[in-house]
């Protein structure tokens, strides 16, 4: 089973961990600039935006594209 994983960037990386790196590094601004979604652009909040990333897989791809372009700035 650990070589099911194995090849998965993002493994053991939560979504609430990746949402709040990429607020932390860009900011809400800059985050709904990137990744035009109303939940970055309109009363931004972890909570929300969780929820509808969790929903929303084409959405949640762009998130954690995001995040593994810039990988080496969060680690």
């Amino acid at each position: 089973m650990s070589n099911r994983q194995a090849g998965n960037p993002l493994h053991g990386i939560t979504l609430e961990t990746i949402l709040t790196q990429l607020v932390a590094e860009y900011g809400w601004a800059e985050l709904g600039r990137l990744i035009p979604i109303r939940c970055f652009n309109h009363e931004p909040s972890i909570k929300s935006s969780l929820k509808f990333l969790r929903k929303t897989a084409w959405a949640r791809d762009k998130v954690e594209q995001l995040y593994l372009s810039g990988k080496d700035q969060f680690n």
